[in-house]
């Protein structure tokens, strides 16, 4: 009788809980700062104490900034929201596996993201490392918080099947902002791989940085032709290193900036701008 009352003691103690205060209040904190990037990233502009060419502005404006044609600030949005209706769930066992399972995620992703940034952009950002933080404490609260009396729980088979979801789902996003799967380069336009190797012929330059926004906007224009086209990456070691020599020697101050017949051309070029500039005639017919 006393066994049979203490395990329905259990039962109610995982079942019946108040809402995970700790949880839901770093998970507002990260709503409000991954709310407010997004913001930022939808109207344009520069976060705040944020100078242009700065650390947080190429982290933020780089190719990792964007996931699947929306901020990758409002996925984190999405998560910390999912996080703050997970930590209203009565259930305490449900809560805490789910609770944990994003947590994890959030916390893999976030790793990535600024090793990254550190590592392959060479800058760090204030803000997404203040994301880090609020993400690693929701993590480890969570950790802390599981239920004593979670039935049919084995650390071992836990990690196994949720840690290894979590690792798959990181190495499948890295393919993705690798260009491996998702958004894929068509075939080659005629019109576009005649004018990349006219401007290849004519001695053109384009100068930019492998960071850069606008140089990865402007290749885009190239769609499947952007290896013809005659890039000179002006920095070679990342935002914080020195500025490769040949760009030194051509005073390159900004990127992109093209050098066509001796005249300097910077920002983003439409292709009829370039083929204007280069005197290019195309022989066939323009799709």
């Amino acid at each position: 009788m006393a066994n049979n009352k203490k395990g329905k003691q259990a039962t109610a103690a995982v079942k019946n809980t108040a809402p995970n205060w700790p949880v839901f209040g770093l998970a507002l904190v990260g709503m409000a700062l991954s709310g407010y990037l997004t913001f930022t990233a939808w109207q344009g502009k520069l976060v705040a104490f944020c100078t242009e060419g700065a650390g947080c502005d190429v982290v933020l404006n780089s190719r990792w900034s964007t996931l699947f044609g929306v901020p990758t600030s409002f996925w984190g949005f999405l998560t910390y929201t999912l996080l703050a209706a997970v930590a209203w769930n009565k259930n305490a066992a449900d809560r805490w596996r789910w609770g944990w399972t994003i947590s994890l995620f959030g916390l893999l992703f976030s790793l990535y993201l600024t090793s990254i940034s550190l590592f392959e952009l060479k800058a760090t950002c204030p803000y997404c490392l203040t994301s880090l933080g609020i993400m690693t404490a929701i993590f480890i609260v969570t950790t802390l918080q599981r239920p004593v009396n979670l039935p049919k729980f084995s650390w071992g088979p836990w990690l196994a099947k949720i840690g290894g979801a979590a690792l798959v789902a990181i190495i499948a996003l890295h393919l993705y902002f690798a260009g491996y799967w998702g958004e894929a380069q068509g075939p080659e336009d005629p019109w576009i791989r005649a004018l990349a190797e006219h401007l290849s012929r004519s001695d053109s330059k384009f100068y930019g940085a492998s960071w850069c926004p606008h140089c990865a906007e402007q290749k885009k224009l190239f769609d499947g032709s952007v290896n013809r086209v005659p890039y000179v990456e002006c920095s070679p070691g990342g935002p914080n290193a020195p500025q490769a020599e040949v760009c030194k020697d051509k005073n390159i101050q900004s990127y992109p900036t093209w050098i066509i017949d001796g005249q300097r051309y910077t920002g983003v070029q439409p292709l009829d701008a370039l083929a204007q500039l280069s005197h290019f005639q195309y022989q066939g017919e323009k799709k």
